[in-house]
């Protein structure tokens, strides 16, 4: 397992398809995940420290593991199958761990809610197959136009859009 880092939600460029970029944390590769609207809103949500009215279903959650006094230990992308990305969680509740099938972005979502940074690793294997090279010399303008497009996106979207 390789440990990397979450550098943020990103759209993709023409389709405006978003996605959670990875980064190897002792290396140059990036891994790029394409996620649903809902999922990128509930990271962006939490990295931003913005409240909802409501719980959001990753909200809940990170709830119930607390009153259950169970925590995320770590995140880990498993598996590349036909272009869909498989993780787990691991749990610790009582010195015992568990370790639960879960969608990255899920995953992902779930760890971001937590002040104490959670480890996020992916399989060799996985960044073998799908980790990138991004060129040096990526011009900032089109990662800030970006970032405004996904922040226009969320200013547009309403819960009722993804029902």
């Amino acid at each position: 397992m390789i440990q990397v880092s979450l550098v943020g939600v990103r759209l993709e460029v023409p389709t405006n398809q978003p996605i959670v970029l990875l980064r190897e944390q002792d290396g140059p590769r990036y891994l790029p995940i394409f996620i649903g609207p809902p999922e990128a809103t509930a990271i962006v949500y939490a990295l931003q420290g913005m409240d909802t009215p409501r719980p959001m279903t990753h909200d809940l959650l990170k709830t119930v593991l607390d009153d259950l006094t169970a925590r995320l230990d770590r995140v880990e992308i498993t598996e590349l199958h036909d272009g869909t990305f498989y993780a787990e969680i691991e749990l610790v509740r009582n010195g015992s761990s568990s370790r639960i099938s879960s969608r990255p972005s899920d995953a992902i979502a779930l760890a971001v809610r937590y002040s104490d940074t959670v480890p996020i690793f992916v399989d060799e294997e996985v960044l073998d197959e799908a980790g990138v090279l991004f060129d040096a010399d990526d011009d900032d303008e089109k990662d800030e136009r970006q970032i405004e497009q996904f922040r226009e996106f969320l200013d547009q979207v309403a819960p009722e859009d993804f029902a």
